[in-house]
């Protein structure tokens, strides 16, 4: 890390080692991705307009090319070998994006910002990447993504241990999304957050489908690997806590969908402060009191 650059919160040598190794079994543990991409082409299909340039920095991209070939939306998906970094997708925000200013009528970037270092460095790349008017469309997991998990692991870490490490990434909260947007310079920022429920026979279950997405734990720094003993006791404890009345246990995943839109002299503005033709007691018809009414 520079004096001047953003914190090194994750390692990139170690995500990309994280996706490379999950390729083989993405197939299995799509769903989330399906999903985000089911949103954004739903987001596609009401804009009501062609995109003719549209680039795919995804993590493992391809699952919106699948979903949007099903869909009336007007896109044209930039082929893998036009110029997208390799280290934007093993790190968003770590490089300069290969992509000229101002070339793309759409960018989109699901299941990957989550692993930015710098996440406000990284939209403002892919801002300056939009023509005027281009639209951004993103997803990441949110702050409440596995929360169980989170909380089992330093639980019984602690107790076999007597201190843990953090295992489950810091990841953003959904409500800063639009905030992040306008900070990079995007217009018209809208942010929601879609939280999803997920059942599993188990924790070596969720594990195996983290592990198939390539979402398992890529903090920088030294990792202590968990032993038998501790994650047999996270199991118990998971069992205990999130347990439904059929034995499955339940993971939180919040997925934060991101639009933004390059800025272009003919997109609605607010009006100045104070330019009101008429009052909120009147549109509202309601009567206003004074401090004493």
């Amino acid at each position: 890390m520079s004096a001047s650059g953003p914190p090194l919160i994750f390692d990139p040598r170690r995500r990309a080692a994280r996706l490379a190794r999950a390729v083989g079994r993405f197939a299995d543990a799509d769903f989330l991705h399906r999903r985000a991409a089911e949103n954004a082409v739903q987001s596609l299909e009401a804009t009501l307009r062609e995109f003719p340039v549209a680039v795919d920095l995804s993590a493992l991209p391809g699952v919106f090319s699948q979903v949007l070939a099903g869909s009336d939306a007007s896109v044209r998906v930039a082929a893998p070998s036009e110029p997208v970094s390799p280290d934007l997708t093993a790190d968003p925000g770590a490089a300069p994006l290969a992509l000229a200013e101002g070339s793309a009528d759409l960018i989109l970037s699901l299941m990957t910002l989550h692993w930015a270092n710098d996440l406000p460095g990284a939209l403002t790349q892919i801002r300056r990447a939009l023509k005027p008017d281009g639209l951004f469309l993103g997803t990441l997991l949110g702050a409440g993504t596995l929360k169980e998990l989170r909380a089992v692991l330093t639980e019984a870490e602690l107790e076999m241990r007597g201190g843990a490490s953090a295992r489950v990434s810091p990841f953003a909260d959904g409500f800063d999304g639009a905030g992040l947007l306008q900070r990079a310079g995007f217009a018209l920022p809208v942010a929601d957050v879609d939280r999803v429920k997920v059942r599993y026979s188990g924790l070596p279950a969720l594990v195996r489908d983290l592990r198939a997405m390539g979402e398992t734990n890529v903090l920088a720094g030294p990792i202590r690997p968990l032993n038998r003993a501790i994650l047999m006791r996270a199991s118990e404890l998971y069992a205990e806590r999130h347990a439904e009345p059929d034995g499955r246990i339940s993971a939180t995943f919040e997925i934060v969908n991101l639009a933004g839109w390059a800025p272009h002299e003919s997109q609605p503005k607010p009006l100045k402060r104070g330019s009101a033709s008429i009052r909120l007691a009147d549109a509202l018809g309601v009567v206003e009191h004074g401090k004493g009414g």
